[in-house]
């Protein structure tokens, strides 16, 4: 977190931070955190009282606050049916449905993926813990398709190695509001979390690198479909990035897609962005054989079959 708004400037660290958090968590709370946690500022240990100065910069395990003042009570399987795509022994790919978050939070501790997962597979990863055993790379709740899970650490290990070299490949589509100018191209912005909020991105020079490469699959009138390569993994990087060239995801709330809406789409309900993880390809830890999958149109959800379908029919595409 920088420190790049005058009025912060002399607050106390732990007063900053209830504020930044939007009062989730009170002072003595924080407090508590930063004596017995590291919360550095411009990377050298910190106190509570601590005074913030312009550019400082405040390193805090937003994961570590969260488990410290919310000790993790075991989670109980989801008896829910996942759509596996593929499974063996190390690992196994699934279309995880829309409006399913990856792990728990505090809002929701039963129906996530990893709660089903719990319920569907006899072994998983522990290296993210007992909250995420045997997820590799997580997908935003609204976002659908497919994800990488590893039922045992060696397996978890290397995949999340080959994600990290980019050595794996994974693909997105997105229907993005208006028409893009060019074909194919690199949008290369840094993002970080929006002041005050832990949840939206935002491009600015401080944050950490994001590349992300798109194609213009299908054209239409206000709307463009777009397939999408990470070379980064940031969180919300694919909104964050599409947003940041006025081409925000179709009914994205969070990055201002109502604002771009057009009136031929104000009858189109989706539950917020349409955004699908339709490609994935890596190698099989233990023999090192390439796997590749892609999901076909009628395994996309349902909000993406629909909206895709009224643009086509509208278009004739």
């Amino acid at each position: 977190i920088k420190i790049n708004n005058e009025e912060n400037i002399g607050k106390r660290l732990d007063s900053f931070l209830v504020e930044y958090f939007k009062n989730e968590y009170s002072r003595k709370n924080i407090c508590d955190f930063i004596a017995e946690k590291e919360v550095l500022i411009n990377f050298k240990k910190s106190k509570s009282s601590n005074k913030l100065k312009l550019n400082d910069e405040i390193s805090i395990d937003e994961v570590e606050l969260d488990k410290f003042l919310n000790p993790t009570q075991a989670l109980e399987p989801y008896n829910y049916k996942l759509d596996i795509v593929y499974e063996d022994e190390d690992l196994a790919v699934i279309n995880k449905p829309k409006n399913m978050l990856t792990h728990p939070t505090k809002f929701d501790r039963k129906n996530t993926l990893a709660n089903a997962l719990l319920y569907n597979f006899k072994n998983l990863s522990s290296v993210q813990g007992e909250d995420r055993r045997g997820i590799v790379h997580r997908l935003d709740k609204n976002t659908a398709g497919l994800i990488l899970i590893a039922k045992n650490d060696k397996a978890h290990i290397d995949l999340a190695k080959q994600i990290k070299e980019k050595s794996a490949k994974r693909k997105y589509l997105a229907i993005a509001l208006g028409e893009f100018n060019e074909k194919e191209g690199t949008i290369n912005k840094p993002l970080v979390h929006y002041m005050k909020d832990n949840v939206k991105m935002t491009v600015a020079p401080e944050g950490l690198e994001a590349i992300t490469h798109f194609k213009v699959v299908e054209e239409y009138k206000g709307a463009t479909l777009v397939e999408l390569e990470l070379e980064t993994g940031r969180t919300h990087q694919i909104r964050a990035h599409l947003a940041s060239i006025n081409h925000p995801v179709f009914n994205d709330s969070l990055y201002g897609a109502k604002s771009f809406m057009r009136n031929e789409f104000y009858n189109l309900k989706t539950t917020e962005q349409l955004l699908q993880s339709y490609y994935i390809k890596f190698k099989q830890p233990t023999t090192g054989e390439t796997l590749e999958f892609q999901l076909s149109e009628e395994e996309f959800s349902e909000d993406f079959i629909k909206v895709l379908n009224f643009l086509r029919r509208k278009n004739n595409v």
